[in-house]
């Protein structure tokens, strides 16, 4: 009898990159550190494009919109210390989104471990209640095993961030051990029972609505969606920042369940007697601050469906407990049959009637450039263009007036993390060059990660960033506005000029001060082909489309006389 060959002797660093590649990782993001330089190496000899970042947040940041982007983890590498810390943006990011991502840390040797040796951190403590799994690799023999389970842990359930830790000396080890196989993360399927009673649920109602938000979609599961809601005639909102699960110019979306919601949205599910949420966790964004439904008692007939059975009943106690991916339910959507008349006859069109009235008369904002304007001027974009922003007021403009037409389209964070949008369009470009791909951003929001830019213009990825200039963090002066009116302190900030900054780094800059400047410079950006910062100087005074700093100011003083 033949005996099985022994694997060839390889390094851990060799070990670790064969594993991702047969994982299927094409790229990786990340900032170089001597704690990993083995695997820098090792990654030499593939395939395997490593895009070189500037700061270790937007790495991550990067790898997470992979994830978003794709349902597979993305990968980053950062080295130990403050390497680690700088990237726990971008996991936190993972974790609140349900994003699958590997962050990769580098580490000191075993032998000198308790030492608190140069940059000594121990990360299964400092990401324990961060990540969804976070690790350190003992031995090098043991890294295909502990590989397949970060892939499995970050894609399963409800998907998240892994951290594992590389000691230096596990990367040089020498080790002959085999290849795990790629691993294929579980579906968990809703049971026949649970689509029954959801089908009994539906016919027994007056005013259904449903809400798409969470992970694990993709568009063979939108489109399932949509013929559910064509046959049900029913409205569907997505939840905050998950706009691209439904397309906003079919009849029954209602809208987005998040900031700056349409007061009109907020009413038509407080009067919903069966509320849908499929694949999200109505947390305190799309619940308005937990007030939107009882708890734990809803108040209304709640079917909520999540892949993680812990997120069940977590918060609110639903009628119906669905166990199930979202891509799983809504193949299983198909066998649920409408009843033989609907009884909810106009409710989908009054819902429809309110989106288009709340998104198509946008209120003026002071000054010459016009956010609203320049929001629907994006729509005119092809179809697959993907809109990235990180977190700021501008943001708000964005999701009530842009129209995200397919799945795939949309990259912002759920966690509200700053410095996102720059990160998350450099990278889905890259993956994606042939797409038309648009970062809206903030000042303060662009100059969290604003170095990436180099990034950018380092490897040619032509970008377009639309940067909001307003002088100051606008939503803390807002809040801050409200809650202590005319005592401005430690909100206003001293800009560049960004068009000049982008021209430094080698990429194209323009400046934009009123309406009719838009979209000409937003057309030379891409006709220059290179890298580009639109920017954008706007009046303080435009805080929100609904309302002004002075008329906030006088309210709130108002409100304290």
């Amino acid at each position: 009898m033949t005996q099985p060959t022994s694997p060839a002797p390889r390094t851990g660093a060799r070990i670790l990159v064969d594993a991702l590649i047969a994982n299927g990782v094409e790229r990786a993001f990340g900032v170089p550190g001597e704690s990993y330089l083995d695997v820098l190496d090792a990654l030499a000899d593939t395939a395997v494009d490593f895009v070189i970042c500037r700061q270790e947040s937007g790495a991550a940041m990067m790898a997470e919109a992979v994830g978003k982007l794709t349902g597979k983890p993305g990968i980053c590498f950062v080295t130990r210390g403050p390497g680690a810390t700088n990237a726990s943006a971008g996991v936190h990011v993972a974790q609140q989104d349900s994003t699958p991502m590997i962050l990769f840390v580098g580490q000191i040797s075993r032998s000198m471990r308790g030492r608190e040796a140069f940059q000594e951190v121990d990360y299964r403590a400092v990401f324990g209640t961060l990540a969804k799994w976070a690790v350190e690799i003992d031995e090098a023999a043991r890294i295909p095993e502990i590989i397949a389970r970060a892939f499995r842990v970050a894609m399963q359930g409800r998907p998240g961030p892994v951290v594992i830790a590389l000691p230096e000396d596990v990367l040089s080890e020498i080790a002959s051990v085999p290849d795990a196989p790629p691993v294929e993360p579980a579906e968990t399927w809703p049971g026949l029972t649970d689509m029954m009673r959801l089908q009994k649920m539906l016919w027994a109602a007056s005013k259904p609505v449903m809400i798409l938000g969470g992970a694990r979609w993709n568009p063979k599961a939108i489109a399932s969606v949509v013929r559910f809601a064509e046959r049900f005639d029913l409205p569907v909102a997505a939840s905050f920042r998950r706009q691209m699960l439904f397309p906003a110019d079919h009849q029954s979306y209602a809208g987005d369940v998040g900031l700056g919601i349409n007061p009109k949205l907020v009413a038509r599910l407080r009067e919903a007697d069966l509320v849908i949420v499929a694949g999200g966790r109505l947390g305190e964004v799309p619940s308005q601050g937990y007030s939107l439904y009882g708890i734990p008692d809803p108040g209304v007939t709640l079917v909520h469906v999540h892949a993680d059975p812990d997120e069940l009943g977590r918060v609110y106690q639903p009628a119906l407990a669905i166990n199930a991916s979202a891509s799983a339910f809504a193949a299983a959507l198909e066998g649920v049959q409408p009843p033989n008349s609907i009884a909810w006859a106009g409710w989908r069109e009054a819902a429809r009637a309110d989106y288009l009235g709340w998104t198509e008369t946008p209120p003026s904002n002071p000054g010459a450039v016009q956010m609203a304007t320049l929001v629907r001027y994006l729509r005119d974009l092809p179809r697959d263009s993907i809109i990235c922003n990180g977190a700021g007021n501008f943001a708000i403009w964005v999701h009530r007036f842009h129209r995200f037409r397919a799945f795939g389209t949309q990259l912002a964070p759920t966690s509200g993390s700053m410095g996102y949008g720059v990160p998350a369009a450099i990278a889905a470009k890259r993956a994606a060059p042939e797409r038309t791909v648009v970062a809206v951003a903030g000042d303060g929001d662009f100059l969290m990660t604003g170095q990436e830019f180099a990034t950018a213009v380092q490897y040619g990825i032509p970008v377009v960033v639309v940067l909001i200039d307003n002088g100051m963090y606008g939503t803390i002066r807002m809040h801050q506005e409200r809650e202590y009116p005319g005592r401005v302190y430690g909100t206003t900030l001293k800009n560049p000029d960004f068009a000049a900054y982008a021209r430094a780094f080698g990429g194209f800059g323009i400046t934009v001060e009123t309406d009719a400047e838009f979209k000409p410079a937003l057309d030379a950006a891409f006709a220059s082909g290179q890298p580009a910062i639109v920017h954008v100087k706007l009046d303080p005074e435009a805080i929100t489309p609904t309302t002004t700093l002075t008329t906030l100011r006088e309210k709130s003083l108002a409100a304290k006389a």
